[in-house]
């Protein structure tokens, strides 16, 4: 849609992103150096070149233009300046969900501006009023649109459009005017939350605690903006399975999932421009402890909850903010699960079975629609079995299929009767979701105005579209998608696992398709699922402004909106990093053999976590304090807690591996399992209580940790760790193979070792570049007689491999240097001396070098010997005390030069009762 913008000289048209006008007028605003007449001018060349750049085609559709300025300019309309702020004015008879969200606009310039304007249900303007109304209700509007002002076409008969414009003397005494005009309720609503964003409030102003954005003044440029209606109809969240976290926290904070919670709900859907709700619903039911239904719990409270019944004001308040409600796709007539558990004794049998039900259900059904006639309502149809179930079985396939399309045909005939229309005027949908897909492959008739919500696996990957050279069904298709879900493999709802990247492949998919009636995100507790929420109903709104290359803008720009423009990039970087980490696999399924431990995979990734976390931490001490609580919720926790889980897994890990080695050190890593352990309740904790004075406590308490099914535990379980008691102790006996024609191995990592008389071979932990080093110890001593033995399957035939010794470097404090011999068992032994080079003479060439690579690295060619079955052993015999040996390589024509000298190639260890007696420390 053009978006016109009027100047005194031109008329531009603006189609593209406005990310160049923003940094230009930054620009002039930060040369605080210059009058305010210098600002001014400078301030109309910007605009001009801007939008002269901006009007280029092929820029993106729907874009809406910076709207709003710190600065006066020709044409500018003075929202907030010279200490005041312009009054807003709506007609008495205007919609109320538009006169509420006209409530906040103004609290929201107040909180911008420090001016509050004064808001006026009247037709007595002033020189400089704000207009704001929905045609047909607001006759100024309606007069504006005659009058030329407000293209017709971009409102009439339009589905939640609006307009934006400044309107030069468009009544008498007036000077100039801001209008926003909606061609509905959303329409208008969804305007002036577009002012509210322009100005510098984010929609998670309330969910994240994200600060407005000060201005000394705001300034709406000269402009005329369409915003088009939406490309998908219906744009919805549903808030699934919220308990512990969102139910317990609602029930602290407002006493229940009540019109105090929702309004807050309400408020952030629509300045996301959603639509539509599916509400909490949780069931009443412990999967860790079953047994019957609980309907009550200990408080005496509801276990689960209900929309309708908790609170009678939560449909009359969506209604009043302009949400349309809905159910979840096995809750059928506006009716909640809960509404049936509580009350089924009253229907028939009680059974939740339409074939020995059929009378009990049909009144249940009936007095959904009764009691939410008045409301504007998107009606879920046919039936789902008891605790979102398949139905109960009729018989046979057939049998079942016949029984849903007389449930359906049931449902539609009460909707006319309660409503006294024909049912087509009631919007309804099917969702095909799990089982019920198979009942509309088998070719079950669905009514030509009822739409067909198809389904993702609720893993985030689309299950059906429709058959492109298919007859298109009339009423259209919607997709019920998930970014956090309760059920098999294992559940997923504790951090945001979702990446965007994914969320637009597959969407931009599905509209491709033509599925552009309904999309609807399943949230869970709907925190911390803030960014992906945002993207999905951002692209919902439109999902031709979106391709695989301007996604990072995306994330770019959400971050600008909650942090502020200088902290966005960075902050970008990091959220990108941390979803796409996150998405590999969801923390409720990680565990300690998750990643390959033995070539490194699993250090690498857990050190990609435990980095990223250092650049959040190091970005959150340069934000000003203001932004800490929102930086906390939308970046730092899960970064940290993330990170923090993978520490205590890869713990775990080595905590296993060292313990079936018999090595002590494994109880070092038993001690880290426990203190990530602890710390992962110490950053919940500090989630519940500190951040923004504890109002989200309780919100972060979904189990995540212990899972051995599909649900989790009822608390987090700290992993079984083993210990390993000196006694127990194993040296030696590791086993090596071969891997890519290379063996690696870690100097204490040895088969056997032998000792002089007096010293004993000492792993001196954290020496050297890698895992520690190797020295006879004390080094006072005489050496001979000392030996290690590294043991090893090689698969390789040749008849001499190069065997690569890697020490610390040691300077020749001995007459001579320090000697070296090895050799295959079997085999010719070679000896050498490793630094014998390293004297003053050689000071710059050799020793300095030698001294700041902190190793020596000497090398030698040493013949096989006949095999056994591929086992060798490798002896080394140092000939001078002080040497202290990192690693041994093999290279049967596989080892790649690397600053660490490779990783360590597979091993294990064998029996204990083959071990050196040698009395080696650890």
């Amino acid at each position: 849609m053009p978006i016109s913008i009027s100047t005194s000289h031109q008329l531009f048209s603006l189609r593209g992103n406005t990310n160049t006008l923003h940094k230009a007028l930054n620009s002039v605003n930060s040369l605080c150096c210059h009058s305010r007449l210098q600002k001014r001018k400078l301030y109309t060349i910007v605009i001009f070149s801007a939008l002269l750049f901006l009007s280029s085609p092929g820029a993106e559709a729907n874009t809406p233009p910076v709207l709003v300025s710190d600065i006066d300019g020709a044409g500018a309309f003075p929202l907030a300046a010279n200490h005041h702020a312009a009054s807003i004015y709506y007609s008495p008879g205007e919609f109320s969900g538009v006169i509420r969200a006209i409530g906040d606009l103004q609290n929201d310039i107040e909180r911008v501006t420090h001016y509050k304007p004064g808001v006026y249900g009247s037709d007595s303007f002033p020189a400089m009023p704000v207009i704001i109304g929905t045609i047909g209700k607001n006759k100024w509007i309606d007069r504006l649109i005659g009058l030329g002002s407000i293209k017709a076409e971009d409102l009439k008969g339009k589905w939640e459009s609006f307009v934006i414009t400044t309107v030069a003397n468009p009544f008498p005494g007036v000077q100039r005017a801001l209008v926003i005009a909606g061609s509905d309720k959303r329409g208008s609503i969804f305007g002036i939350y577009e002012l509210s964003k322009q100005l510098g409030v984010s929609p998670w102003y309330w969910w994240a605690d994200v600060p407005v954005q000060k201005r000394s003044a705001a300034y709406i440029l000269p402009a005329y903006f369409a915003s088009g209606e939406p490309k998908v109809k219906y744009r919805g969240i549903f808030i699934n399975d919220e308990n512990p976290a969102m139910q317990e926290w609602a029930r602290l904070k407002f006493g229940g999932m009540n019109s105090k919670m929702y309004g807050h709900v309400f408020e952030l859907m629509l300045r996301l421009r959603a639509n539509l709700l599916w509400p909490g619903m949780w069931g009443a039911f412990k999967e860790y402890a079953p047994g019957p239904t609980i309907v009550r719990n200990e408080k005496g409270e509801y276990e689960g909850n209900s929309f309708n019944e908790d609170d009678p004001d939560n449909p009359r308040l969506a209604n009043e903010y302009g949400i349309i409600m809905g159910t979840s796709h096995h809750e059928p007539m506006q009716r909640s699960q809960q509404e049936w558990i509580r009350n089924k004794q009253n229907y028939g049998n009680g059974e939740w079975n339409y074939v020995t039900n059929k009378e009990g259900i049909r009144k249940f059904f009936r007095e959904g629609i009764e009691n939410t006639k008045n409301y504007e309502s998107l009606i879920t149809m046919g039936m789902r079995g008891d605790d979102d179930k398949p139905m109960a079985d009729a018989g046979s396939a057939e049998a079942n299929f016949r029984v849903l399309e007389g449930i359906m045909k049931d449902q539609r005939a009460i909707i006319e009767q309660v409503t006294q229309k024909p049912a087509a005027k009631t919007p309804q949908v099917w969702t095909l979701y799990s089982e019920v897909l198979e009942y509309f492959d088998q070719g079950m008739k669905v009514p030509d105005d009822m739409i067909i919500v198809l389904c993702d696996d609720n893993w985030g990957n689309v299950r059906r579209l429709p058959d492109l050279k298919g007859k298109k069904h009339p009423a259209g298709y919607g997709m019920y998608y998930h970014a956090a879900y309760y059920g098999a493999p294992r559940a997923y709802k504790w951090l945001n696992v979702t990446q965007i990247q994914h969320v637009w492949e597959q969407m931009q998919l599905t509209y491709s398709y033509g599925v552009d009636k309904l999309w609807i995100l399943n949230v869970g507790d709907l925190k911390p699922m803030e960014f992906p929420m945002s993207f999905f109903l951002d692209m919902a709104w439109n999902p031709e402004q979106f391709d695989q290359n301007n996604l990072f803008r995306y994330t770019v720009d959400f971050c600008a909106q909650q942090f502020g423009n200088g902290q966005a990039r960075e902050a970008a970087r990091i959220l990108n990093d941390y979803s796409k980490y996150a998405h590999r696999i969801t923390p409720e399924m990680l565990d300690e053999k998750t990643y390959n431990l033995e070539n490194g995979e699993f250090k690498m990734v857990t050190d990609e976590l435990l980095a990223l976390e250092a650049r959040a931490l190091r970005q959150f001490h340069t934000l000003d304090t203001a932004y800490r609580d929102a930086y906390i919720q939308l970046l730092l926790y899960p970064v940290q807690a993330l990170a923090n889980l993978y520490d205590m897994y890869y713990a775990l890990a080595m905590n296993r591996k060292l313990a079936a080695d018999k090595d002590t050190t494994a109880n070092f890593w038993a001690d880290e399992v426990a203190a990530c352990f602890m710390r992962d309740s110490l950053l919940t904790s500090d989630f519940h209580t500190r951040v923004a004075n504890g109002k989200w406590n309780r919100m972060m308490q979904q189990t995540h940790i212990g899972y051995t099914k599909w649900h989790g535990p009822q608390y987090n379980v700290m992993p079984r760790v083993t210990r390993i008691q000196p006694e127990e102790m194993i040296n030696g006996s590791y086993l090596f193979s071969e891997k890519s024609n290379v063996v690696v191995m870690e100097a204490a990592h040895y088969y056997k070792s032998q000792s002089s008389a007096g010293t004993a071979w000492s792993v001196i932990p954290g020496l050297g570049r890698t895992l520690s080093g190797l020295e006879l110890l004390p080094p006072n001593l005489p050496v001979e007689g000392a030996s290690l033995t590294y043991k090893m399957q090689l698969k390789s035939k040749a008849d001499s491999v190069k065997v690569l010794l890697v020490f610390s470097t040691v300077m020749p404090f001995i007459k001579g240097g320090s000697r070296v011999t090895a050799g295959f068992k079997g085999g010719a032994e070679k000896s050498k001396v490793i630094n014998d080079q390293l004297t003053w003479k050689n000071n710059y060439s050799i020793m300095y070098p030698t001294a700041a690579a902190r190793v020596i690295e000497t090398s030698m060619y040493l013949p096989l010997p006949p095999d056994k079955n591929g086992w060798y052993e490798l002896d080394i015999y140092p000939h001078t005390p002080g040497m202290v040996l990192q690693k041994v390589i093999v290279d049967c024509g596989g080892y790649e030069k690397t600053f660490l000298h490779m990783n360590e190639s597979p091993h294990y260890r064998e029996p204990a009762t083959i071990a050196s007696p040698d009395s080696t420390r650890p």
